[in-house]
């Protein structure tokens, strides 16, 4: 008697088992789906790699303030305590924010975005230091950091994102590989659009607004030279003694701008014969679209620009 009283009641263990969770093999016995991975990242385009691949797997954090670089700004303790809780820390490597060298980071939750590239990291021979903005005083040198504005090299991190949500999340790779397949064609395409751009005139000088165009400048092979002009700061008479004395060997007639320039700028620019076009890293989250729809914007002035006769 006390045998079958066993069977009964294992029999009603699997059956209650079974009726509460036979949903779906990722959902509780609750019935909730399993939470998603925790991701803090340190720019804007690996927030976009990162949401674009992982979907519903993820939920990814940049805390970065939208008025500020996030190559230079610095986090609380809040916010650097929210990194070190995260599931995963996507960095941009390169250099880039270097605040995270200077706190204690779960070096197993690290992930090097850039640690793969076939090309090698792009090196800057003459180091400045200027100010601007929130932000304050900051440097260029060392280690070109704005890698993703070569698109084949964005692939590259992409696809290491992918990788670091997979090994999160596993048992999802088939859903990763469809939606970073997706995004490689994207990305090409710009690659595609950008190549047959410059292709009709590779020579042609221009001025980058700031040192931040080094990868873009290599992967198209552009004849360009940089300045250190903000788009919302009024440029002083000696940096436009500083412009005219480059453009007297390097005569440019357009410049590229990682934002809208200030009207009086554009205007005194256009004057010595230098047109205005913006080509917005997207280091930060855009106000409209994604980091593909800015980045078709940016070949679209481009193209416009090339169209016309210097």
């Amino acid at each position: 008697m006390k045998k079958v009283y066993a069977r009964c009641c294992g029999s009603l263990v699997v059956l209650v088992l079974i009726c509460g969770c036979g949903k779906a093999p990722e959902e509780s016995c609750e019935g909730s789906v399993s939470k998603p991975l925790s991701v803090y990242v340190v720019n804007y385009p690996l927030q976009y790699f990162a949401e674009r691949i992982g979907g519903d797997l993820v939920d990814v954090q940049c805390p970065a303030p939208a008025d500020e670089d996030p190559a230079y700004w610095s986090p609380g303790w809040e916010v650097i305590t929210a990194y070190q809780q995260a599931d995963l820390i996507l960095l941009n490597g390169a250099g880039y924010a270097k605040w995270v060298t200077k706190v204690s980071l779960p070096s197993a939750k690290l992930v090097d975005t850039s640690k793969t590239f076939s090309d090698p990291l792009i090196s800057i021979k003459e180091e400045s230091t200027h100010a601007h903005g929130p932000e304050g005083k900051h440097a260029h040198g060392g280690v070109a950091f704005t890698t993703w504005l070569d698109p084949t090299l964005a692939i590259e991190q992409a696809r290491v994102v992918k990788d670091a949500i997979s090994m999160g999340r596993p048992g999802n790779d088939k859903v990763l590989d469809a939606r970073l397949a997706e995004l490689e064609k994207e990305l090409l395409e710009i690659d595609k659009q950008l190549k047959d751009l410059f292709s009709k005139d590779v020579k042609r000088p221009l001025v980058f607004s700031h040192p931040v165009y080094q990868y873009f400048q290599r992967r198209y092979q552009l004849n360009g030279k940089s300045v250190h002009w903000e788009p919302d700061e009024a440029p002083t008479e000696e940096m436009w003694a500083e412009l005219k004395e480059l453009l007297s060997a390097h005569p440019a007639t357009w410049m590229l701008w990682e934002g809208d320039a200030d009207p009086k700028t554009v205007t005194k620019l256009k004057d010595i014969g230098v047109e205005s076009v913006v080509f917005t890293p997207c280091s930060t989250a855009p106000s409209e679209g994604n980091f593909i729809s800015v980045m078709r914007q940016n070949v679209g002035r481009l193209q416009r620009s090339y169209d016309t006769p210097e």
